[in-house]
């Protein structure tokens, strides 16, 4: 299988020089000649039989170990599921550096400390349903412990290492790489083994932890895998999908836990487990609804309320975090003369203030910011990005106000995020910021109200980050934070998210409130309208689209170049985009 995503759906016969026979086996990454090229590749099948009249060409070169075959196959599966070539996902599952050989696994030994009480592994899918602020690490514990009995060396054969040889693994998927290294530290202060590189996944290592990518880690015999956050996966495919994928191919118990599942997850795996309700509300943040319809328009984004929470936060010297999901310093600009919107002269699309040019955020051209229509260069503001509003707060408040958006220039993620008492910036921010004394979201509607379908559901997701980041209104304080980071205690400021809105009933928000995410559902509305979970959805990009010939498939235009493909489930749905691969854009999508 070349790592050529134009042809990674085929398979091509390479024959093996005596030198390097040792050495192959399915997964092995190898170097192959391939349209008068030298590309990497790798091994799917040994002893095949080549086509008659086809001259088998050597491979000629050998790169080291790489995804086991089990792994192969689930790439397989997951390329046929999201529509994208098979060598993207090989990638994802390969080592970062050439691993030539696996080290010997840890001899087991039990955590220190007290090992917490197993809790029986229900056999497949069991969703979980916990409060942001509750600190997951008992779950994982909970797990490992009932797969990976204290000190019992029967949990794993001897024998040398390798695939097929180590103890059962328990597999971690947490959404992001700085989640990963703190829960990896917290189980190796505990006396659990954790493996630090693919080599050590591949050796069999009893607790494999990762983000993304971890979904496709070479474990050689799963045990059980945990999924934390489970509504946070849904980018090019969903790894808590792949992973759950993966536990039933192998047998094995996967836990979804969450503090709010998507309607997907409520329909495919049964009603979550939740905990007591006082419990579940007291691990919810506070949620301050704020509603904009009757505001003077001359406040901007910044309400009253909003402006003394910020003072209270400040007095009591915690941090403030504003989210407004508009990255430059003006997305929409108007004439201050004529009217006229600032738009893009080459594509017609609005253009933004950056760097003292207007650029087109479709196309990327660039020009003066002078009004085609009158040539006036006054302009007025109608949607201000995370730039300008950096500058207006910073005025308001008279404390320096950093800006985080978009990916981190600096390795260290952490490191990036300035060190001022004040942050605002894109979604990115409640990623990257580890404490807050309050989050302030500046314009919620453009969350609620995005064009797409799980818009409500990733609403509800941005108030569980902020609920990490500030508490719960119990006193609940994250995990990875020291007891009150977030601001001095008795500020009667810390755990608060507030929500500036001109929908204040939302269903989202009053679920939020209530720190009830059950009351938010739109699975009536779904079933009604056909939507997931109640159908399969496509988006294809392409100038046509060609009668699919399944049963129950519907293709309907959405645009210039863009359908939409419906069908009864998933299997029909992937069958029936399966010919559309190759020079098209498919987006399976479920959520």
């Amino acid at each position: 299988m070349p790592d050529v995503p134009a042809a990674s759906r085929r398979r091509f016969d390479y024959s093996v020089p005596e030198r390097w026979r040792a050495e192959i086996r399915p997964g092995t990454r190898i170097r192959v000649p391939f349209h008068g090229r030298r590309v990497g590749a790798w091994v799917v099948e040994i002893g095949v039989t080549p086509p008659r009249g086809v001259e088998v060409r050597d491979l000629t070169g050998v790169s080291g170990w790489g995804p086991p075959p089990e792994v192969i196959e689930l790439a397989e599966w997951g390329a046929w599921r999201w529509a994208m070539p098979v060598a993207t996902l090989l990638r994802t599952a390969s080592p970062e550096r050439n691993v030539w050989a696996l080290p010997a696994p840890p001899s087991p030994t039990g955590p220190s400390g007290s090992p917490p009480r197993a809790r029986p592994l229900r056999a497949g899918v069991t969703l979980r349903r916990l409060p942001p602020a509750q600190d997951l690490l008992p779950i994982v514990l909970e797990v490992i412990a009932a797969v990976q009995p204290s000190g019992s060396r029967s949990a794993r054969p001897t024998g040398p290492p390798g695939p097929g040889r180590a103890g059962r693994s328990v597999l971690v998927l947490v959404p992001s790489t700085g989640w990963a290294d703190r829960l990896a530290a917290r189980l190796r202060a505990r006396g659990i083994e954790v493996a630090a590189s693919w080599a050590e996944a591949a050796a069999g290592w009893p607790v494999v932890v990762g983000s993304r990518a971890a979904a496709w880690a070479p474990v050689p015999a799963l045990g059980a895998a945990v999924v934390l956050d489970a509504h946070d996966y849904h980018d090019r495919y969903d790894a808590a999908d792949v992973l759950v994928e993966r536990a039933e191919r192998a047998g094995a118990p996967c836990v979804l836990v969450s503090p709010c599942p998507t309607a997907v997850q409520r329909v495919r795996y049964g009603p979550p487990e939740v905990p007591e309700r006082s419990a579940e509300r007291s691990g919810w943040p506070a949620v301050r609804v704020v509603d904009r319809r009757g505001a003077d328009p001359r406040t901007g984004l910044f309400s009253e309320e909003l402006v003394d929470l910020a003072r209270r936060v400040l007095d009591a010297g915690g941090r403030l975090v504003c989210v407004l999901n508009r990255t430059g310093r003006a997305r929409l600009l108007a004439c201050a003369t004529c009217g006229a919107l600032a738009l893009c002269t080459v594509c017609g699309r609005a253009a933004e203030s950056v760097d003292d040019v207007l650029r087109c955020r479709a196309c990327g051209a660039e020009r003066p910011i002078v009004c085609g229509e009158c040539g006036s260069v006054r302009t007025k503001v109608l949607r201000v990005g995370v730039a300008r509003a950096r500058e207006e707060l910073e005025a308001l408040l008279g404390v320096p106000v950093g800006e985080v958006s978009g990916r981190p220039r600096a390795p260290d993620r952490a490191a990036s995020v300035p060190d001022v008492p004040v942050l605002i910036g894109t979604e990115a921010v409640l990623h990257r910021a580890r404490r807050a004394a309050a989050v302030a979201f500046l314009d919620f509607d453009q969350h609620l109200l995005a064009p797409r379908l799980a818009a409500g559901e990733h609403a509800l997701a941005l108030i569980v980050r902020a609920g990490r980041l500030v508490g719960g209104r119990g006193g609940a304080v994250r995990s990875s934070l020291r007891p009150g980071s977030g601001g001095p205690r008795g500020s009667g400021v810390s755990g608060v998210v507030m929500v500036q809105t001109r929908l204040p009933t939302h269903d989202v928000l009053r679920a939020a409130v209530a720190g009830d995410p059950g009351a938010f559902t739109e699975l009536q509305l779904r079933k009604e309208l056909r939507l997931p979970p109640f159908s399969a959805l496509a988006t294809v990009k392409a100038d046509t689209v060609p009668v699919l010939g399944h049963e129950g498939v519907e293709v309907s235009a959405l645009g210039a170049g863009r359908w939409l493909v419906r069908a009864p489930d998933h299997r029909t749905l992937c069958d029936a985009v399966a010919p559309l691969h190759g020079g098209v854009r498919v987006d399976p999508d479920d959520v």
